[in-house]
């Protein structure tokens, strides 16, 4: 049995939410969001809830369970506050900046780096050493997060290269003499 997916999603005041088919449209303050979930489930709404139940007893109908609640629940936070990642640039030179649509990026290479946003992402750089990522969408804010850090990933011995805010590098020793 789904532990998650037995909790109903809760709808703030200000979001509705509708049903059509396995296709739900949830609307916000922030962004309007749409999931069409697998046949395995039903979603339903009831004033202010949204429930996920398994159609059937199969392996496949449970694991959809979880994801699916889980999706709806994305869904409505972020219609509602959006998701937000922030990035830490540790290095000597290394830095970012905006520059219209593209961040640029300093990263000891032999060229800077140009990273074209997507669209539904938004990315600030309050200080040269520091990136924000915005958005409503989950998982492409999480992308471009993950995207931007494959440019340089920190190092354990320095500690140089782009890390999530608050990741944690395991520091090993150098060579001693």
């Amino acid at each position: 049995m789904s532990r998650i997916g037995k909790k109903p999603v809760e709808l703030p005041s200000g979001v509705t939410a509708s049903v059509s088919g396995q296709t739900v449209e949830v609307k916000g303050p922030k962004a309007t969001r749409s999931f069409t979930a697998t046949d395995d489930v039903t979603i339903a709404v009831d004033g202010n809830l949204v429930t996920v139940e398994p159609r059937g007893k199969s392996k496949r109908a449970r694991q959809q369970w979880g994801m699916s609640r889980t999706m709806v629940a994305n869904l409505v936070k972020g219609a509602t506050e959006g998701f937000k990642k922030e990035l830490e640039i540790q290095g000597v030179g290394y830095r970012a900046q905006i520059q219209g649509n593209t961040l640029k990026l300093n990263l000891g290479l032999s060229h800077d780096v140009n990273f074209d946003v997507p669209q539904g992402v938004t990315v600030t750089c309050p200080k040269p050493t520091e990136i924000i990522i915005e958005g409503t969408d989950e998982q492409l804010v999480g992308q471009v997060a993950a995207n931007i850090r494959d440019w340089r990933k920190p190092e354990p011995y320095k500690g140089k290269g782009i890390r999530y805010k608050d990741e944690y590098i395991f520091r090993k020793e150098g060579k001693k003499k």
